[in-house]
């Protein structure tokens, strides 16, 4: 069988994946099957004009969208030895980087940018959710400290836009341990005395939800994003019940208190704008007095 695995079957698939081409004009809403123009789709920032639901958005059209002209400074981020526990399980961890970044242009799961939205000052570190699942690593950590340094260098608010399966696997140890670095970023920048803001995104889930994804000053939500620690089957079986239909979707957690608003992506650059200048106002003040 051999033969047919390594010889027979690639070449299906390669007749395959070249019949379905990606050069396209119409993209399909994977909510309610609409065949969006991709033009309009691009126009609404991966939003779907017939139900609003929020499709993934890259880093760097999330940073056009959020900055005031689509103007933003990339922030270098530092870089790291792809492999150092040498892991292996169906394929080899640098080959999975490999192919990933061939595919998403992106060196790793995040990306970080500073600019103006709404004329304040503000860093932003996005996740590719394309990359591994938007999984973090220790290049991830690292970006968020990254990014916490710029913000206190240019007095600006921090914001994270989390969208990710988790730690990655691939990294063991040295993932989780991004759990209490990302923390202490967070606390770089409250010590600073500027706001941090946490913009949940489609999904955020596993260790990335225990650590710097719940301790913004304000944590706001894309609509229908599902946000949570563990799986909803995972919940159900320890528990033993059925959970709501809507359980960690981003209206429920609003409901329970956990998120303070869901903000639809067009509105979300006025809502930053006018609740950074409140805060630093604040702020301000108090250090006046």
């Amino acid at each position: 069988m051999n033969w047919l695995t390594n010889s027979v079957l690639p070449k299906i698939k390669a007749m395959v994946a070249s019949q379905d081409s990606t050069d396209t004009l119409w993209v399909k809403c994977k909510s309610c099957d609409q065949m969006i123009f991709e033009k309009d789709f691009e126009a609404s920032h991966n939003v779907c004009l017939t139900c609003s639901h929020h499709a993934p958005l890259p880093p760097q059209m999330r940073f056009k969208q959020l900055f005031d002209d689509s103007k933003f400074t990339p922030i270098a981020l530092p870089a790291n030895a792809d492999d150092p526990l040498k892991f292996k399980d169906s394929r080899r961890y640098t080959d999975r980087l490999k192919d990933t970044r061939a595919k998403t242009g992106a060196e790793d799961a995040i990306a970080v940018a500073s600019g103006s939205i709404r004329g304040q000052r503000a860093v932003v570190a996005a996740f590719d959710f394309r990359f591994m699942g938007g999984s973090m690593g220790r290049s991830v950590g690292d970006a968020i400290l990254a990014a916490a340094d710029a913000a206190i260098a240019e007095k600006a608010a921090l914001i994270t836009v989390p969208s990710t399966g988790g730690a990655r696997m691939q990294e063991g140890i040295l993932s989780l341990m991004q759990l209490p670095r990302t923390i202490v970023a967070v606390d770089r920048v409250r010590d600073a005395g500027l706001p941090y803001f946490v913009l949940l995104a489609h999904p955020t889930t596993g260790g990335v939800t225990a650590s710097f994804a719940m301790l913004g000053d304000i944590q706001i939500a894309e609509p229908g994003a599902i946000i949570g620690f563990a799986g909803r089957r995972v919940i159900e079986e320890t528990v033993r019940e059925k959970l709501p239909d809507d359980f960690q979707t981003a209206e429920y957690l609003q409901e329970h208190g956990m998120v303070d608003a869901v903000v639809a992506r067009a509105d979300q650059p006025e809502f930053f704008g006018r609740t950074i200048a409140m805060l630093t106002q604040k702020s301000t003040a108090s250090e006046s007095a």
